[in-house]
């Protein structure tokens, strides 16, 4: 499988990279929801949290997952942990714009030098162009307009996080990339994930803000219903990618799932009318070079 590619021998392989592109848009969807909240930690516990009340309807109906994965779920279980403080104190300190291409663009660069020896799986040359190309694009995109905006001190606070953040992003994809191809069922895999990972990080929110509860419980009252759309739309794009990372290799589904960038950007532009101009649409040109390059290899 390591030199698997999304063309020449994976069945349906078209459909494959479109699957994994409506998972990079699911993925900006809930980032840009935690993003515009006012509370972003309260949100980022609720929408995992409430993860857990969805994971048991789909466990009852897909069964659990073989016993060997679940080492593996409890590992990546650890890892979300940090990764949901992380993700919280970059957006808490940064913007959308800087962080989020930061620690998605250094993530699959991380994970596909780490594949091979951790588990065994490696890129052709074409590949790893490809995901390279992907990586670049992503940086360019989301940094160009915003490396020199905002106060430093917070800046280099919110490049912190985000570049520890890629680190435990690159630690779950390869742990649940394991983990989901020894389960042998993305579906049964990610209600497991998702049943476990929520509690941990929303239990200590609420922990630090036990002297506020009244307001907690307020917000979360009011807020509820959009995180739940939150929580389907990271359950989706999470599962789609662990699907895909039973057919291709690990390193590469991390690389077109960080396309969600380029999501976050339109979004941006469509609904919220940030302008594009010609540093977003040289980001966006090399983003679809690289999704050209793993195609067509």
């Amino acid at each position: 499988m390591g030199g698997a590619a999304l063309s020449g021998g994976t069945p349906g392989s078209g459909w494959l990279l479109l699957a994994v592109l409506g998972a990079a848009l699911l993925h900006a969807s809930w980032n840009a929801l935690i993003k515009s909240s006012t509370d972003k930690a309260l949100d980022t516990g609720l929408i995992h949290g409430l993860g857990s009340l969805v994971a048991p309807p789909l466990l009852l109906w897909l069964g659990l997952p073989d016993a060997a994965a679940w080492p593996y779920i409890l590992a990546s279980t650890a890892i979300h942990i940090g990764y949901y403080t992380a993700l919280a104190g970059a957006y808490k300190h940064g913007d959308l714009g800087l962080t989020y291409p930061l620690m998605r663009g250094c993530a699959p660069l991380l994970v596909a030098l780490c594949s091979h020896a951790l588990i065994g799986e490696g890129l052709s040359l074409s590949s790893w162009i490809g995901v390279l190309t992907i990586c670049a694009g992503v940086l360019a995109l989301g940094l160009s307009r915003h490396a020199h905006e905002g106060d430093p001190a917070r800046r280099r606070k919110a490049l912190r996080f985000a570049l520890l953040n890629a680190v435990f992003i690159a630690g779950y994809t390869l742990v649940d990339g394991m983990g989901v191809r020894v389960s042998g069922d993305a579906g049964r895999y990610v209600a497991a994930l998702f049943l476990l990972d929520g509690l941990p990080y929303l239990s200590l929110v609420l922990w630090q803000r036990h002297a506020q509860w009244p307001a907690t419980r307020a917000y979360m009252a009011a807020r509820w219903p959009v995180a739940l759309g939150g929580t389907f739309a990271s359950l989706g794009s999470y599962g789609i990618a662990l699907w895909a990372m039973t057919l291709l290799p690990v390193a590469m589904v991390a690389a077109l799932r960080e396309t969600s960038v380029l999501f976050a950007a339109l979004l941006g532009t469509l609904l919220l009318r940030e302008p594009f101009g010609w540093q977003r649409a040289g980001g966006t040109a090399v983003i679809v070079a690289g999704i050209i390059v793993l195609r067509l290899h």
